[in-house]
């Protein structure tokens, strides 16, 4: 089982490169970024956390796809990812050429992990309705795979319609990035990787042991080779908590780090690493 780690970076905290080196010499596996385009300064949502107000870091994150090519250059081995993006957010031609030069010249090492979103506020700024956000997620996934496997790509749908194009660089992975997608179990979240995904990203890993019967059930539903990959993101350490994952066949487990300086994260990974590595 692999381990990882995601941090919320910002422009106050440990920077991506120096993170990325110390994560990689520690022996960690791979690295995940989140996302937040900006925070409204309306609060029609309420936070997710529960907090009666919004934690500093998601108004200030640094964009994750800058993040990883900052990362990515100065590593070899460490697989990076985001965790997550929102994908209905994003212009999916313009991202399917960024995710496809990171992962050319990362040597296949990036990993899209997809987020919903929770944010009505943030998501009306881009146009995006709520109540269709999965759908536009979806088709934007697609047209994506569809620039990266085909030398001449098109798409035809409801929020993405494109005619016949070139688009390069493709990926080194094929027909697509490994693609993880997170979220509550439930019919709709497993259908969508079912779908167009590799695995379900359970976001603090609550549930996965009574979701994976209906996650297994839906994937032999749909024809899909072999079993879906299970990554329990976001995950606060503990010795019995890696234990447990492993148990369940976990792929890879995500540990929660806090955003924090240089010298205060560097005590975080090395406590990490005491803990997975004995």
């Amino acid at each position: 089982m692999r381990i990882g780690l995601t941090v919320f970076l910002t422009d106050r905290t440990i920077d991506p490169v120096t993170l990325a080196r110390e994560a990689e010499a520690r022996g960690f596996e791979s690295l995940y970024f989140p996302e937040h385009t900006h925070i409204p300064v309306s609060r029609v949502t309420a936070p997710p956390t529960g907090d009666v107000e919004l934690n500093d870091e998601y108004k200030r994150t640094l964009d994750p796809l800058v993040a990883i090519g900052a990362a990515v250059a100065v590593t070899e081995r460490l697989a990076l990812g985001t965790g997550v993006s929102l994908v209905a957010q994003h212009d999916p031609i313009v991202m399917a050429k960024q995710l496809a030069t990171l992962d050319l010249l990362s040597g296949g090492r990036i990993t899209l992990g997809v987020g919903f979103g929770w944010n009505h506020d943030e998501m009306a700024h881009h146009g995006v309705a709520y109540a269709s956000r999965r759908d536009q997620a979806r088709e934007h996934v697609l047209a994506m795979v569809e620039l990266w496997s085909h030398d001449e790509a098109a798409f035809d749908g409801e929020y993405v319609s494109f005619g016949p194009s070139w688009s390069w660089p493709k990926p080194l992975q094929q027909p697509r990035l490994r693609t993880l997608i997170g979220g509550g179990a439930g019919p709709k979240l497993f259908a969508h990787i079912c779908e167009y995904a590799d695995g379900w990203f359970p976001i603090g890993g609550a549930g996965v042991r009574e979701a994976l019967p209906a996650l297994h059930a839906a994937w032999q539903a749909a024809d899909r080779i072999g079993s879906p990959e299970v990554v329990p993101f976001g995950v606060v350490a503990d010795a019995g908590k890696l234990d447990y994952y492993r148990g369940l066949g976990c792929s890879e487990v995500v540990l929660r780090v806090n955003g924090a300086g240089r010298d205060a994260t560097l005590r975080q990974l090395d406590e990490l690493a005491g803990m997975t590595q004995s």
